[in-house]
């Protein structure tokens, strides 16, 4: 018998770790509605969730920075010095200014999401378009031209949304996921 046959069937080391996972369903169950509860408290008020989106942000990039900036003096013979420690001084400066001007940090984000879901739409699209002889094409090439036209709307309600885009993105994340997680501990649950 075939590894791939006695795995679906619960035997060897894959069918070991669906049981693991099987047990574990209230832990997914239990995250799922805490993330769900975190999404609807950033729904029900988006710019705390903005904010704490560029906090967390800024934060990522302060440590990033501090990160860099040890790796130069650790890389100090290697000739990487200056690169680095530009590098580190640049993210760690960044990182400040998220908690110095949260606003600006939050434009500037939002600015960078808008621009990042055009490209990522554009490549989508041209994906699909490109994957044309395979079943579902029309699929991914939909999914482009959707995150193509949010990136667009987002862009042109700039600088105006810069309040309020960051929290609802990060609402909609939260709420996804915490439905996903619950959705999936559930039927972990049943296939016990």
């Amino acid at each position: 018998m075939g590894t791939t046959m006695r795995s679906s069937m619960g035997f060897g080391p894959l069918g070991a770790l669906a049981g693991e996972v099987r047990s574990k369903w209230g832990w997914f169950v239990a995250l799922g509605v805490a993330l769900l509860i975190l999404g609807l408290f950033a729904f029900s008020n988006v710019l705390a969730a903005t904010f704490a989106s560029v906090i967390y942000v800024g934060v990522v990039m302060l440590v990033g920075g501090i990160a860099q900036i040890f790796l130069a003096f650790r890389v100090r013979t290697w000739g990487g010095f200056f690169f680095w420690l530009l590098s580190g001084l640049l993210y760690g400066a960044a990182g400040v200014l998220a908690f110095y001007n949260p606003v600006l940090a939050a434009g500037v984000l939002t600015l960078f999401l808008a621009a990042s879901m055009v490209v990522a739409g554009a490549l989508r699209m041209a994906l699909g378009v490109r994957s044309r002889p395979l079943g579902g094409w029309g699929w991914v090439v939909a999914s482009g031209v959707i995150t193509l036209l949010v990136g667009i709307i987002v862009a042109a309600g700039w600088p105006a949304n810069t309040l309020w885009v960051l929290g609802l993105f990060l609402a909609i994340d939260l709420t996804f996921q915490g439905a996903s997680a619950l959705l999936f501990g559930l039927t972990l649950r049943s296939a016990r």
